[in-house]
């Protein structure tokens, strides 16, 4: 790539050093400030660790490794509350519809499938999953239904679903914990057998590289042929270090953290291996919750971004009585939205339920706070028509940050409670400052 002419129009005069490189850079602002308060959560957290207890143990490979895997599940329901809440919407029923997916795919796979199939055969998790997948985005397009078809508020509609749902759940399996799920499953929540290993995550790592970079150069190339301004070229290899950087850290992160003593022993007697004296070091690499999660991610963006059904969704989030008269089905892509909502909690659903190796008719509760408190803190507006995947997958890393590490610290659950409460509503006045400047 060579330096143009225009190369420079992007740049254009700032207030300082700061705010040029933020303008030629293109970086969001709200971005930068989410990332900001992640670091002050983790740094504060680790230091309050560190002078009272005499340990800090946040900034860790392993408390960041169960980190980044308690937030899968809550981030993959995260990016599709943002679709919801972009079009003016809201889902209350999330955390009970993952209980009543997790609970029907644990009768499905442990008294059902074993029935017909025999114990331990190969298909009995992939069933599993798909009628998991399936009941949630049944459940999410049924209230889409209602609430776009049957003029019901979303508000009243997903209250009762998670009413419903909850009770449903219990009624299922008598209020029984359905345990243990297939083996195969299981590993779709983690743990030591759940994850990649060090030279699964250096493959993703590169990948993950590969794409930064051809993102960089194929966006220049489009802004080139339809003639919009172009970034300075030291802007984007900033872009593309920091993109790298991120990356690559998370890998060597990831690889830090070995498998506990115990189950290298049993791995290596299992496998005809001897242990040396000093120990066998094999690392945990990127958990299959945590890819998952950066899938839903991607994916999600792409939908937004690259599709109509993205601009639809802002459209309506912006004006929908103005969406409708541009001859937008207004009704039929609220069902959609739904739906994919839906789907998303599925596959939550398995995410959390491998992950606890069981189904329990507690699971999911309170997650829809955590589901649209994420979503808000990663900047979608309550108001509709603004959000960002990305922002509430950091949304749900605040949010799990601040869980994870109130428990580190010793603080009860009625103080967890109190904390998050007083962050959701921060961060809806935050919002409430950022639009009122904007305009």
């Amino acid at each position: 790539m060579t330096q143009t002419p225009s190369d420079t129009t992007a740049s254009g005069p700032g207030t300082g050093a700061i705010g040029r490189f933020l303008k030629a850079t293109e970086i969001d602002t709200r971005l930068l400030g989410m990332v900001g308060a992640l670091i002050a959560i983790w740094v504060g957290f680790h230091l309050y660790g560190t002078i009272v207890n005499g340990n800090g143990v946040f900034l860790t490979p392993r408390n960041l490794w169960n980190l980044s895997v308690q937030t899968a599940s809550i981030g993959i329901m995260a990016c599709g509350m943002v679709l919801v809440i972009i079009t003016r919407h809201i889902d209350l029923s999330v955390g009970s519809l993952l209980g009543f997916s997790a609970m029907v795919m644990g009768i499905a796979q442990v008294w059902v499938l074993p029935q017909w199939l025999g114990l331990g055969h190969p298909l009995i998790w992939i069933l599993a999953g798909v009628v998991g997948i399936a009941v949630g985005s049944a459940i999410g397009a049924f209230h889409g239904w209602l609430v776009a078809y049957r003029g019901i508020p979303a508000f009243i509609v997903t209250l009762g679903g998670l009413l419903v749902w909850r009770g449903a759940a219990f009624l299922l399996a008598r209020g029984e914990t359905i345990s243990p799920v297939d083996a195969t499953f299981a590993l779709i929540g983690g743990g030591p057998y759940g994850s990649i290993g060090a030279t699964g995550s250096w493959i993703v790592g590169l990948l993950a590289c590969a794409g930064i970079v051809w993102m960089l150069v194929n966006g220049r190339k489009q802004r080139r042929e339809f003639e919009f301004p172009l970034r300075p070229m030291w802007a984007e290899y900033t872009l593309g270090a920091l993109g790298c950087g991120l990356v690559i850290g998370s890998v060597l992160l990831v690889n830090a953290y070995p498998w506990p003593v115990g189950i290298v022993k049993q791995y290596a007697e299992a496998n005809g291996i001897t242990v040396p004296e000093g120990g066998m070091y094999i690392s945990h690499g990127f958990a299959i919750p945590v890819l998952i999660l950066a899938v839903v991610g991607i994916a999600m963006t792409f939908l937004m971004t690259r599709t109509r059904f993205g601009r639809y969704v802002l459209a309506i989030g912006g004006n929908p009585d103005a969406a409708e008269l541009a001859g937008i089905d207004t009704r039929w892509m609220t069902v959609k939205i739904f739906a994919l909502m839906g789907f998303l909690t599925g596959l939550s659903a398995i995410v959390a339920s491998a992950r606890l190796n069981s189904a329990t008719n507690s699971l999911g509760q309170l997650d829809e706070l955590y589901v649209i408190a994420a979503a808000v803190i990663g900047g979608t507006s309550l108001a509709g028509g603004v959000g960002t995947i990305y922002g509430a997958i950091i949304g749900a890393l605040v949010m799990q940050s601040l869980k994870t590490g109130m428990v580190l610290i010793g603080f009860d659950a009625a103080m967890q409670d109190i904390v998050v409460g007083i962050v959701l509503v921060l961060a809806v006045y935050v919002d409430k400052l950022y639009r009122t400047r904007a305009k």
